[in-house]
């Protein structure tokens, strides 16, 4: 007697699965694609074309007669912007208002959201519109809008003075004034996102309403705290628009007073595009190794206190 062995035949899913996983990579490419087209277009040329800028400056040859040219100069406008004093003097500005302003942010903030989450507010919705609103003003017309209030004679709140002493506070509370409310309804938003149960226990265990938003409600939502502090932090080292308008009616903000403001008179005022650049891309190196580090140090906060 002979047995005649026969081979099971594959499954034919097996062979599916190679074209079902071509397809679901085919898709996720089209779906990133716009964000890498964006990614290049509005942050990799753009950068690139600073850094290949600040390479380069004008140079008038012989004794000075003839016409400018643009010639390569290395490091040169890197070595002048770091050894500018009123540039350093615009970082320490930046540095001084982000010691003042992102905490006075991120407390007053998270402190109205969990009020509002709580049970004895009323009137939630009123309160998040009222709070909101002054977001929805576009910057430069609140910047317009405090420069009346600002101005000596027109207003009954004088800040400015002689000194330089009250600049730092009146632009800190103009960008309180308009982002403030913003960042209550993203707190707002993750303090809804809090299980029920959680603090239905947190109850029963006998903690009171500021214990439990301290100890309960803020570490759950340590993630949205992270990110309004990144994103704060990377707006404040841009700050432009209120200075810059102030600036227009009181000599206590120089044209310099921020980084940005800097980039900006050293480009269109002075026609240094080489120093403008290489100022730029000093700024983008900072805000770089900032975000890095707050980021480092929250994933390492994270891994102590899981």
């Amino acid at each position: 007697m002979t047995a005649t062995l026969t081979r099971p035949a594959s499954p034919p899913a097996r062979a599916a699965i190679p074209r079902r996983h071509d397809r679901e990579r085919s898709a996720a490419a089209v779906l990133m694609a716009p964000f890498f087209v964006l990614l290049v277009a509005v942050f990799l040329v753009p950068v690139g074309t600073a850094v290949w800028l600040s390479f380069f400056g004008a140079d008038e040859p012989g004794l000075g007669f003839g016409p400018e040219h643009t010639v390569f100069v290395g490091l040169r406008s890197y070595v002048a912007v770091l050894g500018d004093p009123t540039f350093r003097s615009a970082l320490g500005v930046i540095a001084r208002y982000c010691l003042v302003y992102l905490p006075l942010l991120v407390i007053a903030s998270l402190g109205l959201a969990l009020l509002l989450d709580s049970a004895a507010a009323r009137l939630k919705s009123v309160a998040r519109l009222g709070l909101f609103l002054p977001h929805a003003v576009p910057g430069i017309i609140a910047a317009i809008i405090w420069l009346y209030l600002y101005t000596p004679g027109l207003s009954p709140l004088p800040l400015f003075g002689d000194g330089g002493i009250v600049a730092l506070p009146a632009v800190v509370n103009i960008a309180l004034w308009s982002n403030l409310g913003y960042n209550v309804v993203i707190f707002y938003a993750a303090l809804q996102a809090v299980p029920r149960e959680v603090l239905e226990a947190a109850v029963v265990d006998g903690a009171g309403p500021v214990r439990t938003a301290l100890r309960i409600k803020t570490p759950l939502i340590r993630s949205s705290v992270v990110m309004v502090v990144l994103f704060t932090l990377i707006w404040s080292l841009q700050l432009f628009t209120e200075p810059m308008l102030l600036s227009q009616s009181t000599p206590v903000i120089t044209a310099r007073f921020s980084p940005s403001m800097y980039i900006y008179d050293a480009a269109f005022t002075r026609n240094n595009y080489g120093l403008a650049a290489a100022a730029s891309v000093v700024l983008l190196a900072c805000t770089i190794a900032l975000s890095y580090g707050v980021t480092r140090w929250t994933n390492r906060t994270r891994e102590v206190n899981p």
